[in-house]
């Protein structure tokens, strides 16, 4: 039985050693928690949702459903999961956080193949393939072993967590139940502005004391998680334009269209807690109280958790890693998860996945050739693999999908991207099957 060490049990080590589990690998999963946490996870549970409990859009003409179609024919054991604690969303795929780590942690801890080890990794051992998945808050001895495998080639980025609210405290006369365009049923609680609420929470949120940065680098915030903050002191209109974009909805006490409006997701099946969708911060937490109550509906709301902000590591990738996920230099060492720049939970799992059939080829001896170009894994593992003087870390989109003259020719976005999604999974099914 081929020997795995996997280190990290978030999604994409839960995700990686599940899969070569299931193929007969001997495989070794360590895990800090509950011996010591990161400043972003709570949970002794494997597989922790930590900002959000959004899995993203699953419609096929979307670039995360794409993604997740490609995910269920590489095998994923965490979609399944996540169908079984999901949460209404319209057509997105939430879930219940702690549903959702708590079957995850079921799977790995009742796989026979799989040795779970609740202790702080300290060394690297790459005497058989080893799977790095410790995530972007890796610290201590496991950064300093990774440094010496890398010369410190790495990145530093801020990312921040969204406050979570209580049910019971919502203004019910205020907030009302749609989601955008009427898409699916109402799973999304909505808070209209008016324009002069609008301007006047602007106004505070801009001038809102933030809390200190603990490290003593710049300030670089990744753009995928832009705490609500710095995206507002951006311009008057940049947050009404994003997250407080009011498009699709309209608010039943005026019969017409926000000036602009916050939704609220629910974060369990109950719907006892609601999170602030787009609403990561980096506010002390009583300047949170106080400006985030400026939100109509919210003016007596009770914050279960505050948000936060913490930095992330992540590898120079384009310098580090090849195609194969492995370092260039090391090549017996995998790395998977948001450490990569896969940006994401599904983007972080599907690395788990492809990480894994390429340690299951280098045990056979085998050459794995990376996903198809065309394919949304494949686009994902180019970019991060590709020269990059700019490298951040990236989330699925279309965009960085090739698209043939005929593709290109659609003026219909959802033709087109129906058109891509086809064509990436024509690609992905022969590439699935080679092991």
């Amino acid at each position: 039985m081929n020997r795995v060490t996997v280190y990290g049990a978030g999604l994409a080590g839960c995700e990686a050693a599940l899969w070569l589990a299931d193929r007969g690998a001997a495989v070794e999963l360590w895990e800090q928690k509950p011996q010591k946490f990161s400043p972003a996870h709570k949970s002794p549970a494997l597989a922790e949702l930590v900002c959000s409990n959004s899995l993203k859009a699953e419609r096929l003409d979307s670039a995360s459903g794409l993604l997740k179609a490609e995910m269920r024919l590489l095998g994923s054991h965490l979609l399944p999961a996540a169908g079984a604690a999901r949460v209404a969303a319209g057509g997105a795929l939430a879930v219940d956080r702690d549903v959702f780590s708590a079957a995850v942690t079921a799977m790995v801890e009742g796989h026979p193949n799989i040795t779970l080890r609740r202790e702080e990794a300290t060394r690297i051992d790459d005497t058989a393939p080893v799977l790095i998945a410790t995530g972007p808050l890796t610290e201590g001895p496991m950064a300093d072993a990774i440094a010496a495998r890398t010369g410190d080639a790495r990145l530093h980025f801020y990312d921040a967590v969204a406050p979570i609210v209580t049910a019971e405290s919502l203004d019910g006369s205020r907030v009302f139940a749609a989601s955008r365009y009427g898409r699916g049923e109402a799973d999304y609680l909505n808070c209209p502005f008016n324009k002069a609420e609008y301007e006047a929470f602007h106004a505070a949120l801009v001038g809102a004391e933030r809390a200190p940065l603990h490290a003593a680098d710049a300030l670089k915030v990744y753009e995928g998680c832009m705490p609500i903050e710095v995206m507002a002191a951006r311009g008057a209109d940049t947050i009404r334009f994003g997250p407080l974009r009011p498009v699709g909805l309209k608010d039943p006490a005026t019969g017409h269209r926000p000036w602009a409006n916050v939704q609220l997701r629910a974060e369990n099946a109950e719907k006892t807690l609601y999170n602030l969708v787009g609403f990561q911060t980096n506010l002390k937490w009583g300047e949170q109280k106080r400006v985030f109550r400026m939100i109509p509906g919210l003016q007596n709301a009770e914050f279960a958790r505050y948000g936060v902000m913490h930095r992330n590591t992540f590898l120079n990738s384009p310098v580090l890693l090849t195609p194969q996920l492995c370092l260039k230099t090391h090549p017996n060492v995998f790395f998977a998860g948001q450490i990569t720049g896969f940006e994401g939970y599904m983007e972080s799992a599907a690395s788990g996945l492809l990480a894994a059939r390429q340690i299951l080829a280098r045990v056979q001896g085998k050459t794995l050739p990376p996903p198809p170009p065309e394919t949304m894994c494949g686009a994902l593992l180019a970019y991060i693999t590709a020269p990059n003087r700019d490298f951040q870390p990236m989330g699925a989109n279309m965009g960085i999908l090739p698209h043939t003259p005929e593709q290109q020719a659609l003026r219909d976005k959802r033709a087109r991207s129906q058109s891509l999604a086809e064509a990436a999974l024509a690609a992905m099914r022969p590439w699935a099957a080679l092991l």
